[in-house]
């Protein structure tokens, strides 16, 4: 790393920590010890996992004067690294009282200022600005965790309190008639090859086979999901896969998550509001979105028609760079509104390698028994949004932005 290269590194290393605890503001500090469900975790647990991150992986195996804060923090805050040690169990979180929230920002004050002066002293080596990199992506999708986590313990809460109850309602316009558009055929190459930042699971790119097929223009709106409430759509089991349709009955859906039993009402990070029938449909399950797609003569796209279709798309301002907190900032785009449910299994590409050692469990150990989002939602990092970034979902999953795009047959 050259001077200026090495201050860009320690201004955008700045910048991400900065923000994390910054989403946290609103906050007090008893709401960052809740875990609501095993899938969530609690706020203050999030603010020290990322921290944990740049300690075990970068300032242990290349700071050799670092000296751990706290030597019950690599097992209290590993995820599911299991080549770097034992875990606390993911659904135990919650019942971490200690360390305390401050003790937390304590701990990152402590691993910053070991970071930093890491990142000056080591100018010019290029291994170690990769794996700093991978730590920033790392914890801007924890910064996207943290807000959909506290979502979902504020909703249930039975005050119903706002993360911020001043976040601006989006401008709603009712959107122009769904259209088909017809996509890309044949041989296509599929995956990130250009410079900049990607995870490992978007790589190789490599060629794939995409069959004719016409990709809607926009998202499934709120008013068009409701539609398929009223006929009945969750009580007629053709239009539901096997396991959707058991999962339906044994949890008893009839609605997106976080609508009131009338359906008029919403869960948002600004508190309750009135669902915006021209906001695209968010927090529905791939059985869901699979049986919208059933009901309206339709289907899920591939992720790989999803990939061709939003290459050389707007990416449009989100959360995270702008301010927002809702859904519904348009529904023509394919970035910055809801993450989109795709037919295709979390699988590798052709020719995928792990990266080596501990991070080799990033991604790739996932990949089995989930399915695939593409898009990033509202509150996704404008660095991560691009065709060819993927995450994944198992299919009952309702906690995160999740919504539908629809496809038919050319």
């Amino acid at each position: 790393m050259t001077n200026d290269e090495t201050t860009a590194l320690g201004e955008r290393y700045r910048r991400v920590r900065e923000l994390s605890v910054a989403l946290t503001k609103t906050l007090a500090p008893e709401d960052t010890v809740v875990q609501s469900m095993p899938d969530v975790s609690p706020t203050k647990w999030h603010l020290a996992h990322v921290t944990w991150f740049f300690e075990r992986f970068v300032l242990q195996p290349y700071a050799q004067s670092y000296i751990r804060l706290n030597d019950a923090y690599d097992f209290l805050f590993n995820s599911y690294y299991y080549t770097a040690g034992q875990m606390h169990s993911r659904p135990k979180r919650g019942l971490l009282s200690r360390p305390t929230l401050g003790e937390i920002v304590h701990y990152r004050q402590h691993v910053d200022e070991a970071m930093l002066r890491l990142i000056e002293q080591r100018q010019g080596d290029g291994k170690l600005e990769v794996l700093i990199t991978l730590g920033l992506n790392h914890e801007q999708q924890h910064q996207e965790l943290l807000l959909t986590d506290i979502k979902h313990v504020l909703s249930c809460n039975p005050m119903q309190p706002a993360f911020d109850a001043g976040l601006p309602v989006p401008p709603s316009e009712e959107p122009a008639a769904l259209t088909f558009m017809d996509g890309p055929a044949g041989v296509q190459e599929i995956g990130a090859d250009g410079p900049g930042f990607t995870f490992d699971n978007e790589t190789p790119r490599h060629e794939t086979l995409v069959h004719p097929h016409a990709i809607a223009d926009r998202l499934v709106t709120n008013g068009e999901y409701r539609a398929f409430i009223d006929d009945g759509g969750y009580r007629k089991s053709a239009l539901w896969l096997s396991d959707g349709w058991a999962t339906v009955n044994e949890r008893g859906w009839h609605a997106p998550l976080y609508w009131s039993d009338d359906h008029r009402m919403e869960f948002t990070l600004g508190g309750p509001r009135y669902v915006d029938e021209n906001a695209p449909v968010a927090h529905v399950s791939f059985y869901e979105a699979d049986a919208y797609a059933r009901w309206a003569g339709a289907r899920l796209p591939t992720e790989f028609e999803w990939e061709l279709a939003a290459r050389n798309r707007d990416v449009s301002g989100n959360l995270l760079e702008s301010g927002l907190l809702q859904t519904a900032s348009g529904t023509g785009q394919f970035y910055g509104d809801v993450w989109e449910w795709t037919s295709s299994p979390y699988a590798p590409y052709p020719g995928f390698k792990p990266l080596a050692g501990s991070l080799g469990e990033y991604n790739g150990k996932f990949m089995s028994n989930q399915m695939t989002v593409r898009g990033g939602s509202c509150v996704t990092s404008t660095d991560h949004v691009r065709a060819t970034y993927r995450s994944f979902f198992y299919p009952d999953a309702r906690w995160q932005l999740l919504g539908i795009r629809l496809v038919k047959e050319a």
